[in-house]
């Protein structure tokens, strides 16, 4: 079966639905009969740079999907003949991420590898992997081998539980990352590869914004990635932004200031993409501090601590005429919109509705009420 597994991949790929279906039926016998065989042979076909790219392409996909199957991850951990196939196929997978020229294989690759960790690092199992993987970006391989690293330690740190991986490793991973995010780093594709990693590790720094010198690098690169010339990289480091309101609220009170003036640059000059991000991460400290004066709103009266920082409150005077400039922004006239589709206006009313329940009424009605008057003009879109 091994021998002929290509002619199998391809043929469950046909448009002949009789032959498509017994490809469907000799896989599912191959897997059922010899599991460490089957699975070492798909990590083989799509390791093989000689291989079609539709074989390849379905022997990582079959391979990614059997790996997130709970049946299968307790059957690679427990058969004793498995062990060597499965450094077989580890060999194959960090083969294909480091040396195959082809992105398509690389990238499965990093998602397989990463279906492996997950199964087997909570074990103590593939302990290398985290070093062997920093190793490819510290010696300066070619810088696909770096993308496709990067992307894999996301993969990982999404795969992964926080308390899987030790301080350690968490260290270096962030170092990586970071690194990787600089802009002394020339290729995009690497350094978004390594924000979209560092997005995922975000959930794994507790430790790390603990520490003042830490955290004080890490929003340092992120900020500085707001302002890339990459729109992707743009787009990504808003995300990481919104990411941190939510998990590291309570640290952000230095670079609050910042944050303001790069998400209102975005707001009013950015693509939308971008512009909806930096909207996003005021709606999150929003819902942030929602949640907290709500779980609070008993003790208001006492000498209790209340962690909220009043966000909102302090930058109240200046967020909103971002937020109601917004409102105003028209559609591209060549774009056609699904009608209710996410566009900026959108966002920036929701946020506002979101800003107002943070500071009520009080605070929120003598900075609306000179925009609504003076735009009360016979045009339909701003009258809406």
């Amino acid at each position: 079966m091994a021998m002929e597994v290509t002619q199998i991949l391809l043929n469950a790929q046909a448009v002949d639905g009789a032959v498509r279906k017994q490809a469907e039926n000799k896989l599912k016998q191959f897997q059922e009969q010899n599991l460490p065989s089957f699975l070492l042979t798909l990590a083989g076909e799509l390791s093989n740079d000689e291989k079609p790219p539709e074989s390849r392409r379905l022997a990582g996909l079959i391979l990614k999907n059997a790996l997130d199957s709970k049946e299968l991850q307790w059957q690679w951990l427990s058969i004793n003949p498995i062990p060597t196939f499965k450094a077989q196929i580890k060999a194959f997978l960090l083969t294909t991420l480091t040396t195959s020229p082809y992105p398509d294989a690389r990238s499965t690759a990093s998602q397989v590898i990463a279906k492996v960790a997950a199964i087997e690092l909570p074990h103590n199992q593939w302990p290398e992997l985290i070093e062997s993987l920093l190793s490819n970006v510290h010696q300066q391989l070619p810088s696909s081998t770096r993308q496709a690293t990067f992307k894999t330690l996301g993969y990982i740190c999404e795969d992964v539980s926080p308390d899987v991986l030790d301080q350690d490793n968490v260290n270096k991973i962030l170092t990586t990352v970071v690194l990787g995010m600089n802009s002394t780093e020339k290729n995009s594709h690497v350094r978004l590869a390594a924000i979209e990693a560092l997005h995922n590790a975000l959930c794994f720094a507790q430790a790390n914004f603990s520490m003042d010198m830490d955290r004080n690098y890490i929003m340092k690169i992120v900020c500085e990635a707001t302002l890339s010339p990459e729109l992707k990289i743009r787009q990504v480091a808003f995300e990481c932004l919104v990411a941190i309101s939510f998990t590291y609220y309570e640290k952000l009170a230095p670079y609050i200031q910042n944050i303001f003036t790069i998400t209102a640059k975005a707001v009013r000059e950015d693509h939308e993409t971008v512009a909806l991000r930096a909207i996003e991460f005021w709606s999150s400290i929003c819902e942030d501090e929602i949640e907290i004066l709500e779980e609070y709103r008993d003790e208001f009266s006492s000498d209790s601590y209340i962690p909220c920082f009043y966000f909102i409150k302090k930058t109240l005077p200046f967020l909103v005429p971002v937020l109601l400039e917004t409102l105003l922004k028209k559609e591209k006239e060549d774009q056609d919109q699904d009608e209710g589709a996410w566009n900026i206006a959108m966002a920036g009313s929701t946020c506002l509705g979101l800003v107002a329940r943070t500071v009520g009424d009080d605070l929120i009605v003598p900075l609306v009420m000179p925009f609504i008057q003076e735009n009360n003009v016979p045009h339909w879109r701003v009258l809406e």
